[in-house]
């Protein structure tokens, strides 16, 4: 993975301005449809979807009163953690993109949403809506490449640091919701003096109250009342939280970071057309195969090609959008990246491992020797592994 203006081979190198300037107009008539058919069948579905996910959660929390049996346990945990990735994936997520402002509904609305997570609302979607939508996938401008913590580039500078990030990487996938809410409040930029410390201030205060609210929730409340059940039940929603948080970041690594997924040099989207933008979105995203009950769960951002894209309209159309998304890929000469969740993963994976290490690191016949050939196989591509065995 390279910014794509230094590859070799440039994907879009057959592309004239005339053809990108098509392809967007095209993807702005897909766009339309969308619109003008937006209705009923669509608010229907977001209700719906919160109405399950209410009932879920406190079914759940019902049964885990008496979670002191193991099986009341199991199945309060298995519902609570399904409930709390619905809230985050296909509730929140989406709604605070303002997918369902067209509705006029004062509680389903991008500007009165809280979800159940550590960072606020208004904070998450800065960071979110306008700092990593816009600049997706751009070197030096998408916090979202690595979340500060993280070399997810060969055009990102190599330092000791990286050798851990493998590490960094469990550990921010265990408490996602955590890291999130400290890289939303750009710490290294405080440290540098180049952030207002009021505002940081202010923020952390906010991050701190929402964190305090939700420890009071799953941690005090519900295990006292729990009664005999209190350490069962607060084991149950530390481990839904933990299923919340590996499921959640697992979705995210497979839609931004599996091999095929293109990066983008900071003076690149300098002057950037319309056309332009949609193509970053299209080269800068990896979609997930698989059923209607895993677009769920990912919040459909099993289709995150089409999210990105498209980030503001209704996340049950995006299979609708995706095979028209796809014949445009095909014509023209584009490569959609897609795969199931185990490959995207392991792809995603693969490059966390390879990237802790400099880019010369594979090339190097002492290091080449000491590193195992199962190791090699994973975490280099098929040209690497044709120059370890010619070094062996």
């Amino acid at each position: 993975m390279t910014a794509l203006q230094k590859k070799q081979h440039n994907p879009i190198a057959h592309l004239t301005d005339d053809d990108i300037d098509t392809l967007g107009r095209e993807l702005d008539a897909i766009r339309e449809q969308i619109l003008a058919s937006r209705g009923e069948r669509d608010a229907a579905y977001i209700r719906r979807v919160i109405d399950v996910q209410r009932k879920l959660e406190l079914a759940s929390r019902a049964v885990l009163l008496f979670s002191l049996f193991p099986p009341a346990w199991l199945a309060g945990t298995v519902g609570l953690s399904i409930s709390k990735i619905l809230e985050n994936m296909e509730i929140g997520h989406n709604v605070m993109h303002g997918q369902w402002d067209w509705m006029r509904d004062p509680k389903i609305h991008s500007t009165s949403w809280e979800w159940d997570n550590a960072t606020p609302s208004e904070q998450w979607k800065h960071s979110h809506n306008q700092i990593h939508h816009t600049f997706t996938n751009v070197l030096g401008r998408d916090n979202d490449l690595g979340y500060g913590i993280m070399r997810v580039d060969e055009d990102q500078r190599w330092s000791p640091f990286n050798l851990g990030q493998p590490l960094y990487n469990l550990l921010n996938a265990c408490l996602f919701e955590y890291g999130i809410a400290a890289y939303d409040l750009d710490i290294p930029k405080v440290v540098k003096g180049r952030k207002d410390k009021a505002l940081f201030k202010q923020q952390a205060q906010a991050v701190l109250g929402k964190i305090r609210k939700q420890v009071t929730r799953d941690y005090l409340v519900h295990p006292l009342l729990s009664g005999p059940s209190a350490v069962t039940t607060l084991t149950a929603n530390a481990t839904a939280n933990l299923v919340r948080n590996l499921w959640t970041h697992s979705v995210i690594m497979c839609g931004h970071f599996p091999a095929g997924v293109e990066t983008f040099e900071r003076t690149s989207i300098d002057g950037e057309t319309r056309g332009e933008w949609y193509l970053r979105q299209m080269l800068g995203a990896a979609n997930i195969t698989g059923g209607p009950l895993l677009h769920l769960m990912t919040g459909n951002l099993s289709f995150q090609v089409e999210h990105h894209l498209y980030p503001d309209l209704p996340s049950n159309r995006y299979q609708e959008i995706a095979p028209k998304v796809q014949e445009l890929f095909e014509r023209y000469g584009l490569t959609y990246t897609t795969g199931s969740l185990p490959k995207q993963l392991a792809s995603a994976w693969a490059k966390i491992v390879r990237l802790s290490l400099p880019n010369d690191f594979f090339s190097t016949p002492a290091a080449v020797a000491a590193v195992p050939k199962a190791f090699v196989s994973q975490v280099t591509g098929s040209a690497n592994r044709k120059e370890l065995s010619v070094a062996a």
